[in-house]
């Protein structure tokens, strides 16, 4: 099985920077694609950044060029560095992976989500 634990979520001001941290465990073979999703109160949960392969990454119109994915592919870890927040950008933030397992099975698995609040 393949898991994935999230963490860095916390309240912080408008203009403050947060970092999340996404580590996938288990029975891994390689991860092709992991990625930051968020969902707000009362809506869906949508996009905010992806990595394929350690180098390619998608990002959405309202997050460039404030946050910046990253990947430590010996650690099977992903990272969203957020700066410049905003209140709009309080949800709870999930993290993605897809990829293949020891046994040559793709998976795609979901974190817990963790909370990011941007308040003053």
């Amino acid at each position: 099985q393949v898991q994935l634990v999230e963490s860095g979520g916390n309240l912080v001001q408008p203009g403050e920077s947060l970092r999340l941290s996404c580590v996938a465990s288990g029975s891994i073979f390689s991860i092709r694609r992991m990625g930051w999703y968020r969902q707000a109160a009362g809506k869906e949960r949508e996009l905010v950044a992806t990595m394929i392969s350690g180098s390619s990454t998608n990002y959405a119109d309202s997050v460039k060029g404030r946050f910046t994915i990253s990947r430590d592919n010996a650690e099977n870890t992903v990272y969203l560095q957020m700066n410049s927040l905003k209140p709009e950008d309080t949800a709870v933030y999930y993290c993605n992976a897809y990829g293949l397992m020891s046994n040559y099975r793709y998976f795609e698995r979901w974190g817990q989500g963790t909370r990011v609040t941007v308040s003053s």
